[in-house]
């Protein structure tokens, strides 16, 4: 243990004896350290506020629906209550949308009328401001409420205090007078937030008023929704009703049911994500070889220059296993000291390019992820390049006959 010690403080006096060049022997392994780091950093801080907001978009929904022509395989309200049975399932929603326009003080809007079952609250991703969501008993009797919007209040009314007030609605030619129970708080601005000028206002209210008003049954369904408990198995879930709808039905292997599931797709997202991540981090990854080759060419340099100190240490008694570690020690530690250089650069690089895509795009701001594993992985990597890249130059230095190595200076 002080054989290796010294040989230890050998190698950082040689370090130190030549900084430039040690530096320059460094810079390789710091740049291909950094690099890595950076973009694993960036990647996984952009994955995660990605997910995050993709997330908040839709976690949990299952799109359950048939393109069958002839509604034979529709969904009815006795496979809705069937549905409810299976483990998982939070609520079930569908749904009718349809254009129209109001008038207030404000001015003239454009609406787009959504019809819902009494379970669309639970749909919600932003929650409600003021007031409530109609509830089931407002449903089942039809009674003639509605939710709007925050930033729909504001634009309406001027205000979002319009709990109780009246909206009239003009759909397909017909009004709908519906009083407001509730405002929808806005949903916070993201990359997946699209607006533009005129946006329709868009106004909640009982599915069962829309089929009162147009004397038209909307079940049964062509399309449902499904919502599943936080951390359920969506997979399973979706399976489970498509076979129940295929039973029911009489249907099975018709694939008369298709489904889209949003955890479907936003695991699909943080694949393509870390994917991409891998291979540019692969990419940056060379850049180790080459350093690599650095420490090897600078080693065999040292040999070179120090080669009358191994033949008077081997004359010594040196063994050729002090000799070997001795160099060794010494490509180790430079690759080593240029890896924490590198961990620390690239951090730093990491959260500084962080600040300036938030200052360019404000709406996708993140904060890095450092992960401790890359961190661990990236240091015993480059600790392995100066190890790999130093034994040639230090079994050249350790098999050296100490006559030849006295004779050759």
């Amino acid at each position: 243990m002080s054989q290796l010690y010294e040989y230890l403080k050998m190698a950082v006096s040689n370090i130190r004896a030549n900084k430039m060049r040690s530096f320059l022997t460094m810079l390789g392994i710091i740049i291909g350290i950094s690099s890595v780091i950076l973009i694993m950093s960036l990647g996984n801080g952009a994955k995660n506020v990605i997910t995050d907001q993709m997330a908040g978009i839709a976690s949990g929904q299952i799109a359950l629906y048939t393109f069958d022509s002839t509604g034979s395989y529709y969904i009815t309200e006795e496979d809705i209550e069937a549905i409810k049975e299976v483990p998982g399932i939070k609520a079930i929603n569908s749904y009718m949308y349809a254009d129209g326009s109001t008038v207030t003080q404000k001015g003239e809007f454009t609406v787009s009328a959504s019809a819902q079952m009494a379970s669309f609250q639970y749909f919600s991703t932003t929650g409600i401001l003021k007031g409530r969501y109609f509830n089931e008993s407002e449903y089942l009797a039809g009674v003639p409420v509605c939710v709007i919007g925050e930033n729909d209040a504001v634009r309406l009314f001027g205000s979002t205090d319009v709990i109780g007030m009246s909206l009239n609605v003009n759909v397909w030619g017909m009004d709908i007078s519906m009083t407001i129970v509730g405002v929808e708080a806005a949903e916070k601005e993201s990359m997946f937030t699209f607006t533009y000028d005129n946006t329709p206002v868009t106004v909640y209210f009982p599915l069962t008023v829309f089929e009162q008003v147009y004397g038209v049954s909307a079940a049964p369904y062509y399309q449902i929704y499904l919502l599943a408990e936080q951390n359920a198995d969506t997979a399973a879930i979706t399976s489970q009703v498509v076979n129940l709808l295929e039973n029911r039905h009489q249907c099975a292997g018709e694939d008369i049911y298709q489904y889209e599931s949003f955890n479907d797709y936003l695991a699909t997202v943080n694949t393509v994500i870390n994917v991409v991540t891998m291979l540019i981090s692969l990419v940056a990854a060379i850049s180790l070889i080459v350093g690599g080759i650095g420490v090897m060419n600078i080693m065999l340099v040292s040999v070179t220059e120090r080669t009358r100190e191994i033949g008077i240490r081997k004359a010594l008694g040196a063994k050729t296993r002090s000799i070997l570690l001795q160099f060794l020690s010494e490509s180790a530690i430079i690759t080593m000291i240029g890896g924490l250089i590198g961990i620390a650069s690239g951090i730093a690089g990491a959260f500084l390019v962080a600040r300036v895509v938030a200052v360019v795009n404000p709406m996708f701001t993140f904060t890095p992820s450092v992960s401790i594993g890359t961190i661990l992985v990236t240091t015993l990597f480059s600790s392995a390049i100066g190890l790999f890249f130093g034994i040639y130059p230090a079994r050249k230095a350790a098999k050296m006959s100490p006559i030849e190595a006295l004779r050759r200076n």
